[in-house]
């Protein structure tokens, strides 16, 4: 990505702002970078970055090479419509991070030759460990996609998807992601203060086995399944905990879990659909 590429942002929202955090934490100048927020309150959070605040939507767009959506649901519609022309004239990159828009509203609202990539990007975005499913549309070049993913991996890992219901998936598996290995810290720090450790000892040793078992598998050239069996002894402890996950369907109840949430994010997809149909 170009240092001097212009972006601006529609919304000045948490994941607006971790976005233009992690951009001028790699080096992208300030000076290059737009906000604009109905909110004066979010504008003012964002002046500690050195960015421009813009006081409309039509100002911000103004000149920029991409354009990140980063409104609620809700509103795109609105928004969408109200920055058609402007868009229209100068042929930007759009970033959709809004969730369940897809990308047939998105095209009927900003005009079907737009240059749009979606993406779901995830709460650790906001301390730069995100992961972010992206899915383009056919107008956008092997230029803008090198663009967009420039712009997400200033937050985190990013992996493309072909097919846009697929990031149906990435919204269950990473979007959501993060709550079910929050729940499992927490039944597991619950369960060993049950069985005699100090609070914060047990909050200590859960979080950081946890980050340390995240980055065993994203070092190691071995898949999951491998680096499980390198850990557990025949007859040892951990043979006996992951016996008794086995008998509990843990495969099956996360899979479950997975497929549900997954089915939800269709569901409310199609929700917006309809109410701006």
């Amino acid at each position: 990505m170009n240092k001097q590429t212009q972006i601006s942002f529609i919304g000045g929202g948490n994941m607006a702002a971790s976005l233009i955090a992690g951009l001028i934490a790699n080096g992208h100048p300030a000076d290059c970078l737009r906000v604009s927020d109905p909110n004066p309150e979010a504008l003012a959070a964002l002046a500690r970055f050195g960015i421009r605040p813009c006081a409309s939507n039509a100002e911000a767009v103004s000149g920029a090479q991409v354009v990140v959506l980063a409104v609620k649901p809700q509103v795109m519609a609105q928004v969408a419509l109200e920055l058609a022309a402007a868009i229209q004239a100068t042929r930007p990159l759009v970033l959709s991070i809004a969730a369940g828009v897809r990308e047939a509203s998105l095209l009927g609202w900003l005009g079907a030759d737009t240059a749009l990539v979606r993406t779901m990007p995830n709460t650790p975005a906001m301390i730069q460990a995100g992961a972010s499913g992206l899915h383009a549309s056919a107008q956008v070049s092997t230029e803008q996609a090198s663009l967009a993913e420039s712009i997400m991996r200033a937050v985190g890992l990013i992996q493309w998807v072909e097919e846009e219901t697929m990031l149906d998936v990435v919204t269950a598996l990473s979007g959501s992601g993060p709550a079910y290995f929050f729940l499992m810290m927490e039944v597991l720090e619950q369960a060993a203060v049950e069985q005699g450790l100090p609070q914060e000892t047990a909050r200590l040793l859960t979080l950081q086995t946890a980050l340390g078992a995240a980055r065993m598998a994203l070092e190691s050239e071995d898949s999951t399944e491998r680096l499980r069996h390198k850990v557990t002894s025949p007859g040892g402890t951990t043979e006996q905990a992951i016996n008794t996950l086995e008998e509990g369907d843990f495969r099956q109840l996360l899979g479950r879990a997975l497929a549900n949430a997954r089915l939800r994010s269709e569901q409310l997809s199609g929700l917006m659909d309809s109410s701006h149909g």
